[in-house]
């Protein structure tokens, strides 16, 4: 019998990770105080309020706008910083769908760059390379929780006169240079859907120091009303992006323990960079020496196949799985999604942006087609385990290293087609 589980042998993992979410009392207690006291709706209430003012002093910025969700923060986002038709917004094409369809909810256009090979993160020399006289801003996405370039990026945006937005919904208490992220640019938003680092099921918030950005983005976020104005009143373009009194309290108790699980997460991350690292065909996201705290929304990690006997990426963690290890699946390149390939897209622009090809589809982005297919990333809850957790990771992926041939043998056989007798 094979050692692989996959093949019918043992798993490697004997014992089962945390579970995610967590809470305990702190969230029962929170939730039974909105209960009995009848104020559930954010407005007339204070629980939302308070978290937006906790996690805003948090990272370190001064203003916190609570709203859905972390697609939400970007929408809200553009529209606080008039972003509109004939605008361009430059994005990375490694990235969850809604950093590009967020500028396309504005009816501008979202400009793809490639990202750089080590971090998964923008490359700023392409973003410089990509302002035109019609960009307005630069979403930076911090994959996986660890930060762009933000040294790079502030610099470049500061010289183009345009707006730097941090795509923050992994990298919740993640640092840059001893900063928490968030408010290196004009805004910065996160994500609370239920795989986040904090969550609330659902939910986002805009970051700022920006006086007057905060203004109109909680305007915007509450229908346009802005405060101390009578409630009927409604003054530029807003909608309903308002988060309830009950996600307020569930997260003002997540965020008491955030602290603590990202001392884990980034802890036991470094173990897995130095173990997993010894291993032929497992290269570790980089950590870059400026990201010196890492949220960990995953652990990400470059599967070399030449180095596991030519099984495919898929096989590998199919294999994974077997073992008791659990995945998270990558994101593919925004410029194979169907909107762009099918041209959907254009039904958001107009003007010449909606007939006119758009050279930057038509580009290379090596590095995002070789992070989208042929990286693995673990999720977080498991970066919460004990010691044996973390070995048992190891374990599992070198046992599968050891047995690639093996596999690859079966697959082989498996595959082979079966001639009659004669």
């Amino acid at each position: 019998m094979s050692e692989l589980a996959l093949l019918g042998g043992r798993k490697a993992k004997t014992k089962p990770f945390p579970l995610w979410p967590q809470f305990d009392d702190a969230e029962r207690k929170a939730l039974n105080e909105v209960l009995e006291s009848r104020v559930w709706w954010r407005t007339p209430g204070r629980r939302t309020l308070d978290f937006e003012q906790a996690f805003a002093r948090y990272h370190g910025a001064r203003h916190g706008i609570a709203v859905t969700n972390g697609t939400a923060a970007l929408e809200v986002t553009m529209a606080a910083l008039r972003i509109g038709p004939g605008d361009e917004v430059i994005v990375p094409d490694f990235t969850f769908v809604a950093t590009a369809s967020a500028v396309l909810f504005a009816n501008a256009l979202p400009v793809l760059v490639d990202v750089l090979p080590d971090t998964y993160c923008i490359d700023p020399k392409l973003t410089e390379a990509a302002i035109t006289r019609r960009t307005k801003a630069v979403i930076a996405v911090h994959m996986g929780g660890h930060p762009a370039d933000l040294d790079a990026l502030t610099e470049i945006t500061r010289r183009a006169g345009i707006a730097l937005i941090e795509d923050s919904s992994h990298a919740h208490a993640s640092e840059w240079r001893g900063k928490r992220i968030g408010s290196f640019g004009a805004a910065g938003t996160f994500s609370f859907q239920s795989s986040k680092l904090m969550t609330a099921g659902e939910g986002g918030i805009i970051l700022s120091n920006d006086d007057g950005f905060e203004r109109n983005a909680r305007s915007i976020h509450d229908c346009g009303r802005m405060p101390g104005e009578w409630f009927y009143s409604h003054f530029i373009y807003g909608s309903n992006y308002r988060l309830s009194e009950w996600q307020g309290a569930i997260l003002t108790a997540q965020l008491g323990r955030l602290d603590e699980q990202t001392r884990r997460r980034h802890g036991n991350a470094r173990v897995l960079d130095r173990e997993l690292g010894k291993i032929p065909g497992i290269t570790p996201q980089k950590l870059d020496e400026r990201c010196t705290r890492n949220g960990q929304y995953a652990y990400i990690f470059h599967f070399n196949t030449k180095e596991f006997a030519g099984i495919s990426t898929e096989r590998f963690i199919e294999a994974m799985n077997a073992e008791g290890i659990p995945n998270q699946a990558s994101y593919p390149p925004l410029h194979e999604l169907h909107m762009f390939r099918n041209g959907e897209y254009r039904n958001c622009l107009s003007g010449p942006d909606a007939k006119e090809e758009h050279a930057f589809l038509k580009c290379s982005f090596p590095n995002t087609e070789r992070a989208a297919w042929e990286t693995v990333w673990i999720p977080q809850p498991a970066l919460l385990g004990d010691e044996q957790d973390i070995e048992e990771i190891i374990r599992a992926i070198s046992k599968i290293q050891r047995n690639a041939k093996n596999l690859a043998s079966h697959d082989m056989e498996a595959a082979a087609p079966v001639h009659a007798a004669r």
